[in-house]
């Protein structure tokens, strides 16, 4: 066996035949002017050909010259055309996924034809080769070669989106859920000097639920509807914050009210199962209520906290609801819902859920359990009822969970964690309360999560470390 083809028979794969190999090792010794012989050649290829291959789409990088991967087709865009330099060009856009992330094919010109006239088909399985780049909506491989293949099963479902099936990487997405909880408009400053906007919402459907953020032209949307509101989310895409995905609206995107309800029924933690330090979802009807009260901060902005105590079938628990929550509509024997709270010490030792502005909390509807039955006479019994100088208060004096800013500081280290909405110099991060600009030499890319640790010095975090 010459050495062409034991270096051939080390790569181990079935995408390249042996023939195909070695016309590509004659072309790339004469690419390279004959500076290397055949058999560096061969090795240079072989390297090539073992390091495209990835085992999950997860693992795609947009530095990768070339990648192999296998997906499961998703969903099947229009073609597309336009004009180039040398004639009309098509594309077409292919939703993949498997398991760990979502990713889109992009097929062109002849390819992109062929797609077009049934060549894939939605729930096949292919074999793709391909040139990653980070896209505008994610993740985004120019596909060279894709074909079906009928041996492997990927677990990934291709009926329609729903918040259950959604996946990292994921774009052109098309959702309908009810509005559980809005934010207000966030703006900050861009490198150009222009203005940008983010705000939230979050969502449920049958299957769960999702934050949704919204940009820019986007923004005001979150302000415009009210919980309880069915909408259609049109071409968002996915991508991940504090472990969980986020579905993203740009100024492709939009968010749409629609005549038709939509199910939603929160898969909640037990009260009497919630233990201190963790984040959980509630839900309980409510059994008393105290009224709203405001409190100065420490940088002379004015807060609001306000306490409701909900009950289930296992127990009840004070939840202190801050800032724009506070203003949330709810009354005894209505059902509430209080999602992504955090279980902290309360007052006289009881343990306290706390509502920040990272939490949704939203009026499901009109109890209709027993503990609905018990409301009024708990609402009226003093034993049950939060007195006027229990709660929330007392855990802003252990370290306070609303808005704070870093516009003043100066000289001080300080840590930052959240969301890169702006690359370049500087980077800026939005945390879903404010957004710090980051001065760093270190590469990061839109979307993705990191933290920070620096000085901030005029307004801007001299980063040293970006984890």
């Amino acid at each position: 066996m010459g050495a062409i083809e034991e270096i051939y028979a080390e790569v181990e794969t079935d995408e390249v035949s042996e023939e195909e190999f070695r016309a590509a090792v004659e072309e790339k010794v004469a690419q390279m002017d004959g500076l290397v012989d055949e058999e560096t050649a061969a090795q240079l290829l072989a390297h090539e050909l073992a390091n495209s291959e990835v085992e999950a789409v997860a693992e795609i990088d947009p530095s990768m010259d070339e990648v192999k991967f296998l997906a499961k087709v998703r969903s099947i865009g229009e073609l597309r055309t336009f004009e180039r330099d040398d004639g009309e060009g098509r594309v077409i856009n292919v939703e993949a996924a498997d398991e760990t992330g979502s990713v889109r094919l992009a097929f062109w010109d002849e390819r992109a034809e062929a797609i077009d006239a049934g060549e894939l088909e939605i729930g096949q399985v292919v074999r793709v080769k391909g040139r990653p780049k980070e896209g505008y909506s994610g993740l985004e491989v120019s596909v060279d070669q894709a074909e079906p293949d009928d041996d492997v099963e990927i677990e990934v479902a291709v009926d329609g989106d729903t918040i259950d099936a959604l996946t990292l990487g994921q774009s052109d997405v098309t959702l309908s859920g009810v509005v559980l909880g809005t934010d207000s408009v966030r703006t900050f400053e861009r490198d150009d000097g222009t203005e940008g906007r983010v705000s939230n919402l979050t969502l449920g459907d049958e299957t769960g639920r999702v934050r949704v953020t919204l940009w820019d032209d986007q923004a005001d949307r979150a302000t415009e509807l009210e919980p309880g509101t069915a909408v259609e989310v049109v071409d968002g895409y996915v991508r991940e914050r504090d472990g969980d995905l986020e579905l993203h609206v740009g100024d492709r995107g939009a968010v749409e009210e629609i005549d038709e309800q939509v199910e939603y029924e929160p898969e909640a933690t037990p009260i009497a199962d919630a233990e201190i330090g963790e984040t959980v979802d509630l839900a309980g009807v409510v059994r008393s209520t105290d009224p709203k009260r405001t409190f100065e901060r420490d940088d002379g902005s004015e807060g609001q906290v306000r306490n409701v105590r909900i009950q289930d079938e296992t127990d009840d628990i004070r939840v202190a609801l801050w800032g724009k929550k506070a203003d949330v509509d709810a009354a005894p024997g209505d059902r509430l819902l209080a999602a992504d709270v955090e279980i902290q010490d309360g007052w006289q030792d009881d343990l306290e859920a706390s509502a920040g502005w990272q939490s949704t909390v939203v009026v499901l509807d009109d109890a209709e359990t027993p503990a609905a039955e018990q409301s009024a006479e708990a609402s009226a019994d003093p034993a049950v009822s939060d007195g006027g100088d229990s709660a929330g208060l007392a855990a802003f004096a252990d370290g306070e969970r609303p808005e704070t800013g870093h516009d003043d500081v100066t000289g001080e280290r300080i840590e930052f964690t959240g969301t890169v909405v702006q690359t370049g110099t500087p980077v800026i991060l939005d945390d879903g309360t404010e957004t710090v600009r980051v001065g760093t030499d270190e590469q990061v890319r839109l979307g993705e999560e990191v933290t920070v640790r620096g000085t901030l010095e005029d307004g801007i975090l001299d980063a040293d470390e970006v984890l």
